[in-house]
């Protein structure tokens, strides 16, 4: 329950800024909004094209959920 919560906090702080660069506004304060991972919440290991963190990316991966993306080996 805790991370869902960090990532709503989250997803609210990125709308607040994207209103704000719209608008002309510069924040005040630029490192309060930070990426988490839609999945688990995971502000760490964050992959930006698919919005995940490494360990979600990984299984997802290997799940074949992810479009063009499979597992290397040689």
């Amino acid at each position: 329950m805790a991370r869902k919560a960090l990532i709503v906090k989250t997803e609210k702080r990125q709308k607040k800024l994207k209103r704000e660069l719209e608008q002309g506004k510069k924040p005040v304060f630029k490192t309060r909004v930070y990426n988490r991972c839609k999945l688990c919440g995971r502000n760490r290991g964050y992959i930006g094209y698919f919005q995940i963190c490494r360990i979600c990316f990984r299984e997802q991966a290997r799940a074949g959920n992810i479009m063009g993306i499979k597992k290397s080996s040689w």
